[in-house]
């Protein structure tokens, strides 16, 4: 990886944390049901719905950089959202037709990851008792 991918997935990074606090903040208020996290719900969605769009752009043309890439999609939607490469990644394995590795994807990660704070939550409680 070069120095110059490293700065633009780091800058890319910078601009979609704080669009993650801005945007998780704008969904709370405009959307005020407190059944779900809706902020976060607003993210994922919205990140899911640029990811598409720019692997839409990335695949049927060359407009793109390896760089400017790498910008985009690692950086500013990877910060704003890590549930967007997921998203994509399950529409790839749709698209190819591999509905096993779809449903081990998604049930390992959403399962796998409410596991993982539940043990996380649980073990840090128990240490701090």
């Amino acid at each position: 990886m070069t120095i110059k991918t490293i700065i633009a997935i780091g800058s890319g990074g910078f601009i979609g944390a704080i669009s993650r606090a801005y945007l998780v903040g704008f969904f709370s208020k405009a959307i005020p049901w407190h059944g779900i996290a809706v902020g976060t719900l607003g993210v994922n969605i919205l990140g899911s719905f640029l990811i598409g769009m720019l692997f839409s752009g990335f695949s049927h043309t060359d407009f793109f950089s390896p760089t400017t890439k790498s910008f985009l999609s690692t950086g500013l939607l990877g910060a704003l959202t890590t549930y967007s490469t997921f998203a994509l990644e399950n529409f790839i394995m749709l698209q190819h037709g591999q509905y096993a590795n779809l449903l081990l994807n998604l049930l390992s990660n959403v399962l796998g990851t409410l596991i993982a704070v539940i043990i996380g939550y649980s073990l840090m409680s128990a240490l701090l008792k």
